[in-house]
């Protein structure tokens, strides 16, 4: 019987252990997707306690919570830190076959040296180890990425932001890490929201052109495409609840902009019609920069009106969407290739049952001299767990090139989930270690170990930066 989290945790042969302690072990971190934000890296912002760092903001934590029937009191309402500590506490051991229990435990191991299981009869000598070890230096954000070896974090940035932090790391030479910003226009996008006239008012402030008709609109984005670019960006990220393509102009568009515009309702014909148009320019766009595209797909949203109301989106009451953007997500991509404006795109499902869609859409479309121009994006959310992350390498193996997989992200807000990146890794050698003891691939540690390296590390890195 193994013991929990030890050397060879999640490597169940002796290639896959190989494979891992010559190949992915220390491997750099390139995490080009997360939700980190830079004024802490800026500040090397302090924490106050565990609490802060681990449940602050974090809505996988604060969903399993509620499962466990924890009152909001102790997720996101006044009781202290130890009491919120206390309740996460109470909660874990409930969640055996949950990536939580995992990740809980390979951070406490592996940024504060404890290997205790939390429970309730731990949670107050853990909490007190840690915030003693919090009150230290090598316990800030900028150590925690320094220690965790983070080449690059691409965070999460909606166009208008000034993004002053970033313009400040950049200019700090001691701080080595590359930290981008990512083109994230959910405000743009998404036209039917109630917020949608207020964040035009920002637009037209930040890229100092009225915006009060398409064409301003789509010069103002321009200019906030070019700024980011300045600014060290390389990738836009969308939120695509529904992949619906139709071809339209601008001549159609136009007038629904300036329904809009005027504070008019729209109907869902004239929001798709919107939503894929500006889409595609968008994509132009992204293609003129050399930009990265990513399309986070199908997610359903703030399904709790009551505890959006009260809480706000993004607060842990998301769940997976049915899909059916096979299609869409085909005509989109091929609308842009016919135009020679598709840009490297990156597509991440949420629903499993579209792996082998994906999978199969990337060899539609292609450039000579970039290996993987489309990706498949590594199992995200609900599926970055560890069936889900074998079952999307396992399904872009069968009908793609495992080979020049752009590999795993950590898609969070916590300067502790680097620990993830070992924990994918981990996932990959045992898959690569099980295929050469079955004499599913030959057992060449040179190639195993360079193709663990690459996906690892090496195809993200070429892939957003073009090294």
């Amino acid at each position: 019987m193994k013991a929990f989290l030890d050397n060879h945790f999640l490597l169940n042969t002796e290639t896959a252990k190989g494979l891992y302690e010559t190949a992915a072990q220390g491997l750099p971190i390139f995490d080009f997707h997360c939700h980190l934000n830079p004024q802490e890296v800026w500040e090397n912002k302090p924490y106050r306690s565990i609490t802060e760092v681990w449940l602050g903001g974090d809505h996988y934590k604060w969903r399993a919570m509620r499962m466990h029937g924890i009152g909001e009191r102790f997720i996101t309402g006044d009781a202290d830190d130890w009491e919120k500590f206390a309740a996460w506490a109470e909660t874990v051991p409930h969640l055996i076959g949950n990536p939580l229990y995992h990740w809980t435990h390979m951070e406490l191991k592996m940024f504060f040296g404890i290997e205790k299981v939390l429970s309730p009869e731990t949670a107050r000598e853990i909490f007190d180890e840690c915030n003693e070890k919090l009150e230290k230096p090598e316990f800030m954000p900028r150590a925690f990425i320094e220690r965790s070896n983070v080449k690059f974090i691409g965070t999460t940035d909606d166009p208008v932001s000034t993004l002053e932090y970033h313009q400040l790391l950049k200019k700090d030479e001691t701080f080595k890490a590359i930290i981008a910003p990512t083109f994230r226009p959910d405000g743009a996008l998404f036209i039917e929201r109630p917020t949608f006239k207020t964040w035009l008012e920002s637009l037209s402030e930040v890229s100092g052109i009225k915006v009060d008709s398409l064409d301003s609109f789509l010069q103002a984005l321009k200019q906030r495409v070019d700024f980011f670019h300045e600014n060290g960006g390389r990738a836009s990220d969308h939120d695509i609840q529904k992949m619906e393509y139709v071809q339209t102009t601008k001549e159609e568009i136009s007038p629904i902009f300036d329904k809009r515009f005027n504070g008019e309702e729209l109907n869902e014909e004239e929001i798709t019609l919107y939503r894929a148009f500006l889409l595609t320019e968008l994509g132009k766009m992204y293609a003129e920069k050399q930009w990265v595209m990513q399309l986070h797909m199908g997610a359903m949203r703030s399904n709790n009106t009551k505890m959006k109301n009260l809480l706000g989106p993004d607060t842990g009451f998301d769940s997976v969407g049915e899909t059916n953007f096979a299609e869409g997500i085909s005509r989109f991509l091929d609308a842009l290739d016919v135009q020679n404006a598709l840009p490297r795109t990156v597509l991440f499902n949420l629903n499993q049952k579209d792996n082998v869609v994906l999978a199969g859409m990337m060899g539609n479309f292609y450039e000579e001299g970039i290996p993987g121009k489309v990706q498949f994006g590594s199992g995200w959310w609900f599926l970055d767990h560890i069936d889900g992350m074998e079952r999307q390498m396992k399904d872009l193996a069968n009908v793609g090139l495992l080979s020049h997989f752009i590999g795993m992200l950590t898609d969070s807000r916590s300067f502790l989930s680097y620990a993830r990146h070992d924990y994918f890794r981990r996932i990959l050698c045992n898959i690569l270690g099980e295929w050469v003891e079955r004499g599913l691939a030959p057992n060449n540690q040179e190639f195993m170990e360079q193709m663990v390296r690459n996906i690892g590390y090496h195809n993200a890195e070429k892939y957003f930066l073009q090294r």
